[in-house]
């Protein structure tokens, strides 16, 4: 009989610290006046465990899918990857809310005027983002890239989620927001491979010997140590203009980004073997007639 006793006094200390539990669970720290939403203190635990098991999962679907990815591309799926992570917990906040009963709806309405602000406000770190993943997904951008953009040309170095990093020929780090590239036109030099054609133009004056010409640009193209022998180098004869005979020297370089330096060199080269060989190089000549009004 003492034993049956004891074993209801246990019962019903222990379903009174259930009680306890479950009133503490209970208690509302926030309630509007439509008593629409009511937040709890075991709300805010059952989210925290929410997040905790969330977490876990998301991060072993991640390692278990970069471990399939090559190195190059780890890179940009831990960009996209970070920025699908919200998304998940926010669709995962809105199912736990629902399920406890809570009026998304109401929340949704109440704050409604806040969103619209924030979402004018924040509309350009939108498209950043947006034009990030588009950039991560289609891969027209890649690192080591050589870019330009607005009169801007840089080499990529680093592909965010907001902005894209760029170092230029000074070494002068380019910031460009991501969503430049949908709403301006982004020349790649280097997408289909690393060597690019080149070209130096320059005039010759009338009377000159075309042929030496050709010659004497194809051998200060040829000499330079930067310029490739395939595709060989060409010259073309592209006008006869005012006052001078127009050719251009086309020619490939395997290091588009620092092209200014050899096409510099190559102008000297062309500038050496004119003097050397009596070709010169004309400017603009005008006759002037001054009329005297007294006659």
């Amino acid at each position: 009989m003492e034993e049956k006793l004891d074993n209801i006094e246990e019962v019903v200390t222990e379903s009174g610290i259930w009680e306890t539990i479950i009133d503490f669970l209970g208690t509302i720290l926030y309630q509007n006046e439509e008593k629409t939403i009511k937040i709890t203190i075991g709300l805010i635990l059952l989210v925290g465990v929410i997040y905790i098991i969330t977490t876990v999962v998301l991060n072993f679907i991640k390692r278990l899918y970069v471990k399939r990815l090559p190195l190059e591309d780890k890179a940009k799926f831990n960009t996209v990857f970070s920025f699908a992570r919200w998304l998940v917990y926010l669709v995962v906040l809105i199912i736990v809310f629902d399920a406890v009963g809570v009026n998304v709806t109401a929340i949704f309405a109440a704050s409604a005027a806040l969103l619209i602000g924030i979402g004018l406000a924040l509309q350009t770190l939108f498209q950043d983002i947006i034009s990030g993943v588009f950039i991560l997904i289609d891969q027209s951008l890649r690192v080591g890239d050589i870019i330009e953009i607005e009169d801007k040309i840089g080499r990529v170095e680093e592909i965010k989620l907001r902005t894209t990093r760029a170092v230029t020929i000074d070494n002068k780090v380019l910031v460009i927001p991501n969503h430049l590239y949908l709403t301006n036109s982004l020349y790649n030099w280097t997408q289909n491979g690393t060597t690019t054609r080149e070209s130096v133009s320059v005039g010759v004056a009338y009377g000159s010997d075309v042929q030496l010409v050709k010659q004497l640009l194809l051998q200060a193209v040829n000499d330079h140590p930067n310029v490739l022998d395939d595709p060989e180098p060409t010259v073309l004869f592209t006008d006869f203009a005012d006052s001078s005979l127009n050719f251009k020297v086309v020619f490939t370089l395997n290091d588009s980004f620092k092209s200014n330096f050899p096409k510099s060199d190559i102008r000297f080269e062309i500038d050496k073997l004119f003097r050397a060989n009596n070709v010169s190089i004309p400017f603009p000549q005008r006759d002037i007639h001054i009329i005297d009004p007294k006659k």
